[in-house]
């Protein structure tokens, strides 16, 4: 359930409902407004009489939350969550953007890139480090050496940087040295990681699953909010569906259907959302016109000789051209890169 507080409830006010949830056997999560404070109670609301709450001092309104997510949903917290990681920030009026290659494959290259999407505007560099491969065969990354070139290309370009995890035993790694750490769509089931991420501080950027419904998505987001970490990014990057010409398909609408249902922030990836170079483009324009909080795109000065993902991976003078087309879009919306 959710409980609104009213703007003159005291702290004392607020303390009794908390303690009178747990009494119910509730775990409480608290949000604390600008005028209001808002309680949420998650657990078995069966045999509870919301009249009990109703009826408390500094109460203002009790709601009942019929979605199965409850943290994540707008009844919980009503005003859009913002996410904030040195000059980026998601949710807000910008429309951030990350960029950069698929993996980290040398200095030299990652620097190259960084340089040129930092230019262009990006807020955030994209680069994996560990890579999920169909093929085993594949180039599975640097590990921890990509690791490190990421934090020395962020702290000297002055840029935030986002990766992949791909287990609980690399994300100690991973806090040390990537600023947003990055759920894959192969692993937004991955439940125990999902848990682990909760008790962690740092955002988290949760990619929608290949066949994954929007719930399911919002229901991952919560197994990380539940454990306490409130600063999750989803994301849309396309799903499976019986169309095979190109690699996802993109699913724009989910942009402002998750909106609609949710308060966290909401980006979309238009190089896996399509997996060719020549759809990045135009899908990365309609994302931001139907209302996301930012994108996450592929951004490579050879992609035809990456070692992951060159077909999807845009040059940058083709990034440059991009980024002038958003800026317009985003500010016919009311919004700013």
């Amino acid at each position: 359930m959710v409980i609104v507080m009213k703007d003159s409830a005291s702290e004392g006010m607020v303390q009794a409902v908390c303690e009178k949830l747990e009494a119910h056997g509730f775990q409480v999560h608290k949000v604390v407004g600008v005028n209001q404070t808002i309680l949420g109670g998650i657990g078995d609301i069966r045999g509870v009489d919301l009249r009990e709450f109703e009826v408390m001092e500094g109460v203002y309104e009790v709601l009942r939350i019929t979605e199965p997510y409850k943290l994540a949903s707008r009844a919980f917290h009503p005003e859009n969550t913002v996410v904030e990681v040195g000059e980026a920030s998601f949710g807000g009026e910008m429309v951030t953007v990350c960029a950069g290659p698929c993996s980290v494959e040398s200095e030299e290259q990652l620097f190259t890139i960084a340089r040129e999407v930092k230019k262009c505007g990006a807020k955030v560099l994209r680069a994996g480090a560990f890579k999920p491969r169909t093929s085993p065969y594949a180039f599975q990354g640097l590990g921890e050496k990509g690791l490190q070139l990421m934090q020395q290309v962020g702290a000297e370009l002055s840029i935030a940087t986002v990766s992949e995890v791909m287990e609980i035993g690399q994300l100690d790694l991973m806090l040390r040295y990537i600023d947003i750490i990055q759920v894959g769509a192969r692993n937004m089931q991955n439940f125990a990681l999902l848990r682990e991420l909760g008790h962690i501080r740092k955002p988290v950027l949760l990619k929608r699953g290949l066949s994954a419904t929007i719930e399911e998505l919002l229901m991952a987001a919560e197994y990380i909010m539940s454990g306490g970490n409130y600063n999750v990014i989803l994301c849309e990057r396309g799903i499976r569906t019986f169309e095979t010409y190109t690699r996802n398909t993109m699913d724009i609408s989910a942009i402002p259907v998750t909106q609609k249902h949710s308060h966290l922030p909401i980006i979309a990836d238009p190089s896996h959302g399509t997996g060719r170079r020549d759809k990045v483009a135009p899908m990365a324009r309609a994302a931001v016109a139907a209302g996301a909080n930012g994108l996450i795109i592929e951004v490579h000065h050879d992609p035809d000789h990456a070692l992951s993902d060159g077909a999807q991976s845009i040059y940058p003078q083709q990034f440059m051209r991009l980024m002038e087309e958003l800026r317009m879009i985003a500010w016919a919306i009311g919004k700013r890169i």
